[in-house]
């Protein structure tokens, strides 16, 4: 199998983690699901020249920016179990073990944390947002699930 295969199954796996744990959250707790049309509609103003908006939901609708998010959400999943495949390399997938998967599964919150969340008018980690640390715990248990989301089918497929 070659690692490029093994991370987009990763990838792909861990993003749909994420997607069940944010239903079993709002049907348990009555959490809020992820709004992907407010980050289609980010990735939409992206060509446009603008990453960073006061307000996501104040800018300019985008068509199809529901498929945009999710399509977005995927590919980044994705990019992200193909780069942790290749970077953990042949010798991590026979012997595959959590705790570096977790590592870099909770490392990737960065990215959304300083780039994304600001985009959207969020702040930097959640800052403008009434409960930041609800958000920023929320978003490691979260990231943990796609940790684990990527780790399971490579230990039962591979």
């Amino acid at each position: 199998m070659g690692l490029v295969f093994v991370g987009i199954v990763m990838g792909l796996f861990g993003t749909a983690a994420m997607d069940l744990w944010a239903l079993l959250l709002a049907r348990v707790a009555g959490q809020g699901l992820p709004n992907w049309g407010n980050v289609g509609r980010w990735v939409g103003h992206l060509p446009r020249g603008t990453v960073f908006h006061d307000s996501i939901a104040e800018a300019e609708p985008v068509p199809g920016e529901v498929g945009i998010g999710w399509a977005f959400h995927y590919a980044v999943g994705i990019v992200y179990g193909v780069i942790f495949a290749v970077l953990a390399g042949g010798d991590w997938l026979a012997h595959p073990a959590f705790l570096p998967l977790w590592i870099f599964a909770l490392v990737t919150i960065a990215a959304g944390w300083f780039l994304l969340h600001p985009g959207m008018g969020l702040g930097r980690a959640l800052s403008k947002t009434d409960n930041p640390w609800k958000g920023r715990i929320m978003g490691l248990i979260a990231h943990t699930v796609f940790g684990i989301g990527m780790w399971l089918p490579v230990v039962a497929l591979f």
